[in-house]
């Protein structure tokens, strides 16, 4: 591109004159509408889990986010499993899916998820004759797949219903955007010490997180040495996103964050190495507040 075209391109985007680290969400654009309905109605069915009683949306449910509101999800025997629930909200924007990262796109998520016999604890060829049972599944699969009903099919159908949970027009997008009135001067005193002090080194980019990984707990030393290596201190984790932040308590891999104010104590304490003041957490939480949006930029 010209430079003369980067300078029409610079002043069409406010968000590029700033040069903030966090970027807008963008619109979403819906590649294949029908399948994407078709794993609307797969992710709220039973026939995908191993014993037939759970589905995708018992963990990621739309009225809390796509979470679940719980520390730590609950597995298909109603156990705890060893991290909590990730929103499903804006998962197409991270870089791998899930705390470890385990899985390079959406589709080998699901796939993984599926199986895994401590969470869905499905098996493919008996998900796959379940749905394929189902006249009206018959008939939607046949009219999107060449080859019908796949374990495939399944999971590109879910991941292409998961693309679409983007969640752009949030009051921060709107002020990237250039609608300078979309913050109060709080927030935007909130917005700077969070850049001011760090926090953007990891959350950033257009998800404000889910695009690095890092170690939990970089500042560890600063804690009593009984605590060290407790609840995952020391390892590696995805960096969440912070999208839909204040929604989607408790925090972290483990859930050991009840509210967001503690979640933002203990990410000062454990990633930046310095104590809080009642004023950053009080700001810092009042900025993450303005990161919230419903999928499609619905309230």
């Amino acid at each position: 591109m010209r430079p003369a075209a980067w300078f029409v391109v610079l002043l069409a985007c406010p968000a590029l004159q700033a040069a903030e680290p966090i970027l807008p969400v963008p619109a979403v654009k819906v590649a294949d509408p029908a399948r994407a309905a078709l794993g609307r109605l797969l992710f709220s069915d039973t026939r995908l889990s191993g014993n037939g009683r759970i589905s995708c949306a018992n963990c990621h449910q739309p009225a809390r986010a796509g979470a679940d509101g719980l520390a730590r999800a609950q597995g298909r025997d109603g156990k705890p499993l060893a991290h909590n629930t990730p929103t499903v909200l804006n998962a197409a924007l991270n870089f791998r899916q899930g705390w470890e990262g385990k899985a390079a796109t959406l589709e080998q998520q699901v796939a993984q998820v599926v199986e895994n016999p401590q969470e869905m604890g499905g098996r493919w060829p008996d998900v796959v004759r379940a749905i394929g049972a189902n006249a009206p599944y018959q008939r939607i699969f046949a009219n999107q797949y060449r080859d019908g009903v796949t374990a495939a099919n399944i999971q590109d159908a879910l991941a292409a219903y998961l693309r679409t949970l983007l969640t752009p027009g949030s009051r921060f997008d709107r002020y990237l955007r250039g609608d300078r009135k979309a913050l109060s001067e709080e927030e935007l005193d909130g917005y700077a010490r969070f850049k001011r002090y760090g926090c953007a080194t990891c959350h950033q980019g257009v998800n404000a997180g889910g695009n690095m990984f890092q170690q939990f707990g970089v500042m560890a030393e600063l804690l009593p040495a009984a605590e060290r290596g407790r609840n995952g201190i020391g390892q590696q984790f995805k960096v969440p996103s912070l999208r839909n932040v204040a929604r989607t308590a408790p925090y972290f891999h483990d859930g050991s964050a009840a509210t967001l104010e503690q979640a933002i104590d203990q990410m000062f304490l454990l990633q930046l190495g310095r104590i809080a003041s009642a004023d950053d957490r009080a700001l810092i939480a009042k900025f993450l507040q303005t990161l919230d949006a419903g999928p499609g930029g619905q309230p």
